[in-house]
């Protein structure tokens, strides 16, 4: 059984939400701790998890917004220290300064991680320094056992200026932290839905360069873009997050892509993900409803795939773009992925810059904008 401990940094001072029975800190191998650019940076915040949680691995990772539980905070750490019974912890990180570019990287985390019994590999990234979707790519190519890849990049608000992830030290920029979980006993159980309605004319994407959009249909993507948003368009890139766009791609399948930055002078966007040249696009738009009921959706997949698993931790990562637009009403989506678990699962994440999941069980893994993407933990 996983026995977990979820704390919160709040109003200066941490406090403790929960607690299984029996849960001792000296026996967790693992701590996720999600929150805030300026807290996760302190070294007093560090310090009191190394020192709580001696023998643990210590992944940190900045945010959009902490989930714990059936709440979502901001300027806040979440931190979720957890104890396994049967499954081996083995946590990794590199910079993505020192390889080629990100799927070299995401080869090299592959690589050292892969070994027998491995169960599943969480992965928490930079959200701007690293292609999130080739990270994706260079995991997948020695992934021939479909092991489960997910996780999610790091955010900072809506300001896209930088991210921070740490692995047992203070978190920095360009980091990707990827833990391997080794166990004949541990269920998986994953699921990835967005929800957004699609609108617009669909259109071909004529230039790009991995993740830089460059044109759609022979013209210039920038200026069809702004076409489109009208007003929004002075408040280029977070108004990208209101209208993210639908991809479909040569093989048939689908994924959402959300801005990053925009270059102005030489008319071009990067995304947080490639933008292959023969593509579809059309852009989307926010149905609240569907949003929230995708949350419940994603967490009934992880239900399915784990075999009806009594699930005993959900790692839940959603969009920054999805909290733009519920605002108010983010918890609910929180809330409705709660309802399918149950009481007794423990629940805590983050809003990201990128989600990672497969999309369907025995699927490979995928980058995902615009998602709420659930990945569930049961030891049997």
């Amino acid at each position: 059984m996983i026995l977990s401990q979820l704390t919160l940094f709040e109003n200066e001072k941490w406090n403790e939400i929960s607690k299984n029975n029996n849960f001792l800190v000296e026996n967790s191998s693992l701590v996720l701790a999600f929150g805030s650019k300026t807290l996760l940076a302190n070294q007093s915040n560090f310090e009191y998890l190394k020192n709580q949680y001696p023998n643990a691995s210590i992944i940190l990772a900045s945010t959009s917004g902490e989930i714990i539980q059936d709440k979502v905070s901001d300027n806040t750490i979440v931190a979720t220290a957890l104890s396994f019974e049967k499954t081996k912890v083995k946590a990794i990180e590199t910079q993505i300064s020192k390889h080629e570019n990100s799927f070299d990287a995401g080869v090299f985390l592959a690589k050292s991680l892969d070994s027998e019994n491995l169960a599943c590999i969480l992965i928490f990234s930079d959200g701007i320094q690293v292609n999130g979707g080739e990270l994706v790519q260079g995991l997948n190519k020695l992934n021939i056992n479909q092991v489960p890849i997910t996780g999610g990049l790091a955010g900072d608000g809506s300001n896209f200026s930088s991210t921070l992830t740490g692995l047992n030290k203070l978190p920095t920029e360009g980091n990707i932290i990827a833990v391997g979980l080794y166990s004949q006993d541990l269920k998986i159980g994953h699921g990835s839905l967005g929800g957004w309605d699609e609108f617009g004319t669909e259109r071909t994407v004529t230039k790009s360069e991995k993740n830089i959009l460059i044109e759609l249909d022979n013209k210039n993507a920038l200026d069809l873009y702004k076409e489109y948003l009208g007003p929004y368009s002075n408040e280029l890139p977070a108004s990208a997050l209101l209208f993210p766009l639908s991809i479909k791609l040569k093989d048939g399948s689908n994924l959402v892509r959300t801005i990053l930055t925009i270059d102005e002078e030489n008319k071009k966007m990067t995304f947080a993900g490639n933008i292959p040249e023969g593509s579809k696009v059309r852009l989307m738009k926010a149905n609240f409803d569907k949003l929230i009921e995708a949350s419940s959706t994603a967490a009934q997949k992880c239900i399915e795939i784990s075999q009806k698993a009594n699930s005993q931790y959900a790692l839940l990562v959603s969009c920054v773009g999805r909290k733009l637009i519920l605002q108010e009403r983010t918890d609910e989506e929180v809330e409705s992925a709660i309802e399918i678990f149950g009481k007794n699962c423990v629940v805590s994440g983050f809003y990201s810059y990128g989600e990672i999941s497969p999309l369907n069980e025995k699927a490979i893994c995928e980058l995902h904008n615009q998602t709420m993407t659930i990945t569930t933990f049961t030891e049997v």
